[in-house]
């Protein structure tokens, strides 16, 4: 049975068109749908308390961005992407992730080395109890956190944030084994090392293999490798 969401939205400025486009995509790009998935307009619209109108307008935006898919019958559903789609997205976000950690290089305070360390240290813990979805968690704080460093940049933040939306359904396949999620701490800590001796280039570097390290995981992931 599908649980109703409350009809209260917050008042952001945002139309109910607005907000449905919005939490839809927030929903696909969560995994909260799985490839394959239908997505009806009727039952989105009672789950999130609106008219079908706005679901029906949403779901043909999703669909022009390429999040889903229509099916033969009615409705869409979410897209089984190749793994050579995957790649794609990775190669551009070890581009952009790269840049971004080269920029972050010479303006790095010891204040935020500290909150990045924090996190390191919560997510180690996490992962000595094999809390796989806590480790996911403070992985996530620790690339939003880098990512925040760079906010005044608004423009490419604002690339990089949604590149990350698109990666981050994959990214919960990189972090569904022990070892995986050991790789992807191994590599935080080479970032925070590059970070320290504040060398640019070996900071874009070491961030683009880390980004392949999840992609390849990503990938071995979905080939159920």
């Amino acid at each position: 049975m599908i649980e109703k969401r409350s009809r209260k939205q917050p008042r952001n400025g945002m139309s109910v068109r607005e907000r449905t486009y919005e939490q839809l995509k927030t929903d696909i790009f969560s995994g909260r749908f799985l490839p394959g998935e239908r997505l009806a307009e009727e039952h989105l619209a009672e789950e999130l308390g609106v008219s079908r109108t706005p679901v029906r307008e949403a779901l043909h935006k999703l669909e022009q961005d390429g999040l889903i898919e229509p099916l033969e019958s009615r409705g869409f559903c979410i897209p089984h992407d190749s793994p050579e789609e995957v790649e794609d997205l990775f190669n551009l976000r070890t581009v952009l992730e790269g840049y971004t950690l080269r920029l972050i290089c010479g303006r790095i305070t010891d204040e935020q080395m500290k909150l990045l360390e924090e996190i390191m240290d919560k997510s180690d813990d996490a992962l000595r109890r094999e809390r796989l979805n806590e480790v996911f968690h403070w992985n996530t704080q620790f690339h939003d956190t880098l990512h925040a460093m760079v906010a005044d940049n608004r423009r490419f933040h604002s690339l990089i944030v949604n590149m990350r939306k698109y990666v981050l359904r994959y990214r919960k396949d990189t972090l569904q084994s022990l070892a995986a999620a050991k790789r992807a701490g191994d590599g935080h800590r080479q970032i925070m090392l590059a970070l320290k001796i504040k060398d640019p280039e070996l900071c874009e570097r070491v961030m683009r293999i880390h980004i392949r390290q999840s992609m390849d995981d990503a990938l071995q992931a979905k080939r159920g490798i």
